[in-house]
């Protein structure tokens, strides 16, 4: 009797255990579906409230921007004269 009343708590703790891990788990993923369509409903009270004619500037990384540059082929060379009038 009391062999089977120490396996019968072993198995409860074991199974109390696994269910905490698997609830703890699903609140987390939860907590990330909530947090992604927060910010996107947020994104998009942004972009309503924003004029039409706004600037909207990017930030360029440093690699980018080398990259970029490196690509930049001269082109053709102009002579300037100065006009007076």
């Amino acid at each position: 009797m009391v062999k089977f009343l120490v396996i019968l708590l072993g198995v409860g703790w074991i199974l109390g255990q696994l269910i905490r891990y698997f609830l703890r788990s699903k609140l987390a993923q939860f907590a990330k579906q909530v947090n992604a369509a927060a910010e996107e409903q947020q994104r998009a009270q942004k972009q309503a409230s924003r004029p039409k004619d706004s600037v909207n500037v990017d930030f360029i990384p440093k690699e980018e921007l080398e990259k970029r540059k490196k690509n930049i082929e001269g082109g053709e060379y102009v002579d300037f004269e100065e006009v007076k009038e």
